[in-house]
């Protein structure tokens, strides 16, 4: 997907860098220019839980933290897709949505660790919610409080960061600090399979993989 050039934001630090993030944002891809200050701003709170207004055209807001995580630099927990606590193994066999037809799963607490843990009208992204916010945001790796991730900055220059968490398989925990992997709520025609973000120091995109994966969820809320 083609990158879509923003030029207006708040924060004069951004605007002090932005030619240099514009040029290293295209096709898709994280910039490795590292930024360290916080833009952070926390718009309010939906159930105790605070959201950043990106300006996105849906209006969607995002959460500060995933679930699990007490700051927006912590991993949290990890889930497999469609369970809503964690475990200590992760595998298709104990999978409960493994090969079970099922639609979106999107703030429906039998299968959203969303809607599940925060309640309130928290929820789960759909595909097209991350897609909105590939399409609409600047992506830039970064670190915060020793945590690596990317910095996700909206048209209005507001931002959130999401820890390159790595994932969960069988009992082992892989690629933190180099992957962060999202659930949306989105399931695939496979019924192994649904969709999630992915995210490296250079690339960022969407695809479907196995559900019994373990991944990280990052609320949303309308």
């Amino acid at each position: 997907m083609k990158r879509k050039v923003i030029y207006k934001v708040n924060i004069m630090a951004l605007l002090v860098f932005l030619p240099v993030m514009l040029f290293m944002c295209k096709s898709n891809k994280c910039s490795d220019f590292i930024i360290n200050n916080s833009f952070e701003q926390i718009d309010g709170q939906i159930n105790g839980y605070d959201y950043v207004d990106l300006g996105l055209p849906s209006g969607l807001k995002w959460a500060t933290c995933n679930v699990g995580a007490s700051s927006p630099s912590e991993n949290g927990n990890y889930y497999a897709w469609g369970e809503v606590e964690p475990k200590s193994n992760y595998e298709g066999g104990n999978c409960v949505t493994n090969g079970k037809e099922i639609g979106d799963i999107s703030g429906n607490s039998q299968y959203d660790a969303a809607r599940a843990n925060w309640g309130g009208t928290w929820r789960l992204p759909t595909i097209v919610e991350f897609a909105e916010l590939i399409d609409n945001c600047i992506w830039i790796w970064t670190s915060e409080d020793g945590n690596y991730g990317c910095k996700v900055i909206g048209p209005n220059g507001n931002s959130i960061f999401l820890p390159a968490a790595g994932y969960r398989d069988g009992a082992s925990f892989l690629n933190a600090g180099s992957y962060g992997g999202y659930w949306s709520s989105t399931p695939d025609s496979n019924t192994r399979y649904s969709y999630r973000l992915n995210f490296y120091s250079s690339t960022y995109n969407t695809n479907c993989y196995y559900r019994y994966y373990g991944r990280s969820v990052r609320p949303v809320s309308d």
